[in-house]
């Protein structure tokens, strides 16, 4: 190969590298819950390295090996649409010598193993590993120059089958060249994978600018992909065993949810429009007793409320009381909200801008709403105490249209431990929605950046806050 040819593969090598850096730095994060900033300050240190690996290495007579291809295929994972909650990227997994149960972990557990994606799938925890290679060097068993794929994956499912808090109902193998029919038979066969059935974008473009404009001068096709699934447990794991769980949802199923109870009132405001378009499904009650575990919540798509985000649909702030508050004299409001006078007024503000009800419109429209006992007892106490009547109305209507869950959280999140910032009140409200595998709407973004400094990826939907006015 010409001194020319080589320099051109450096040239292209670098500019992957410097898309990658431009890619990466535009993946939404916060509250769109898709990523965290430190999983995005992750991929672009990792894409820097090799750039910065590259600069230092244009002397050399064949272009050395590098990692771009997989950094591309993690992003390229990190842009489909069904990928939420994204908690780590390309680091290992620690794990404690002890299990929950109180067993010893293996001692590649007490390492760590190294996973690309902790993230939402579906609405379930999911590990997704990912291989860059050209299928025909992918070897099963280990050798001199590899691992072998067959070592890699005992080694991870045994670690996701230790640990409870981090553990995910299935890993996902993402193999962006795709697999040869034997690799893929012995996956099938000795670990039960299967095609994931995930639709992922088959076209990855990087954009350059040159005197004529935007132009693609870079293309990767993973048309050739292969997608496995490996299920960690055969059982669904969001379904309770709990007869009393299960009596519970029955009884709150047969109390029904007329409309008509709330939208007798004839009021045309945003409040009613936006919890008309929740779905008011019924319960699937066949089979009641059977011993096949089964969701109480049948097939409809919920979502979990927290207390700041029943808040927020009810506050007077969200209302139309905006205006008038900000009618109302400094002196009044200072001598009514105390300490709380900037942020309640930041509040006003943000809603004149942006009306939180348009926001969570697109969110909750044709889901059905479950809050837990806890968040139920708290809410009617708060408003109770802070709410005026209007806020005391809504709040009944919204109360109205929920089903009211027992407080069940999930295994994984109680394993956690319980710390100032990881406090029982709040594992118990998203420990239940994640045991129904329901998204937790929530305002309390300081808990969910806590769960996600622990490598568990839960699936949880930001909103901004509202606080009760006495409207």
């Amino acid at each position: 190969m010409t001194k020319e040819a080589i320099g051109e593969q450096f040239e292209i090598a670098k500019k992957r590298c410097m898309g990658v850096i431009e890619r990466v730095s535009k993946l939404p994060y916060s509250s769109t819950n898709k990523i965290t900033v430190s999983c995005q300050r992750t991929l672009l240190k990792l894409a820097s390295s090799e750039l910065n690996f590259l600069s230092r290495s244009t002397h050399l007579l064949t272009l050395p090996s590098v990692n771009i291809g997989h950094i591309e295929a993690v992003v390229h994972i990190l842009q489909q649409p069904f990928i939420t909650g994204v908690s780590r990227v390309c680091k290992p997994i620690p794990f404690s010598s002890t299990t929950g149960s109180g067993q010893k972990c293996t001692s590649f557990a007490a390492k760590g193993v190294h996973v690309d994606v902790v993230c939402t799938l579906n609405r379930n925890p999911v590990w997704i590993i990912v291989s860059d290679r050209n299928p025909k060097y992918i070897s099963w068993n280990e050798s001199r120059k590899s691992k072998g794929l067959k070592s890699r994956i005992e080694q991870v499912l045994a670690a996701a089958r230790s640990c409870v808090a981090l553990k995910p109902s299935s890993i996902i193998l993402f193999f962006s060249n795709g697999l040869n029919s034997v690799i893929y038979e012995k996956l099938r066969v000795e670990f039960g994978a299967a095609e994931s059935g995930l639709e992922f974008y088959v076209f990855d473009f990087d954009f350059s600018e040159d005197l004529e404009g935007w132009v693609s001068v870079l293309a990767r096709t993973y048309r050739e992909a292969s997608v496995l699934e490996i299920k960690v447990n055969e059982t669904n794991c969001a379904v309770s065993n709990s007869d009393l769980v299960e009596d519970e949802f029955l009884e709150a199923a047969g109390q029904g949810f007329a409309k008509d109870d709330y939208m007798e009132h004839k009021m045309d405001n945003s409040f009613l429009s936006l919890i008309s378009r929740m779905m008011f499904c019924s319960l699937d009650v066949e089979n009641v007793g059977s011993t096949t575990p089964r969701n109480p919540l049948g097939e409809c798509d919920s979502i979990n409320f927290d207390t700041t985000a029943l808040i927020a649909l009810v506050s007077g702030i969200s209302n139309g009381a905006s205006e008038k508050l900000l009618a109302t004299p400094e002196a009044e409001l200072r001598q009514r909200f105390k300490g709380n006078y900037d942020f309640v007024l930041g509040q006003v503000m943000s809603e004149i801008e942006n009306p939180i009800h348009v926001e969570l419109g697109s969110v909750i429209s044709g889901k059905r709403g479950i809050i837990c006992q806890s968040v139920c007892s708290e809410f009617k106490e708060l408003v109770s105490m802070c709410g005026g009547p209007n806020e005391k109305r809504r709040a009944d209507q919204l109360l109205g249209c929920l089903m009211v869950a027992p407080d069940c959280p999930s295994e994984r999140m109680m394993n956690l431990p319980t710390t100032r910032k990881l406090a029982m009140k709040n594992k118990i409200v998203f420990g239940t929605g994640d045991h129904w595998r329901a998204p937790t709407l929530t305002a309390n973004m300081a808990f969910v950046r806590a769960i996600s400094q622990t490598g568990m990826s839960l699936f949880t939907i930001g909103h901004r806050p509202r606080a009760l006015t006495g409207d």
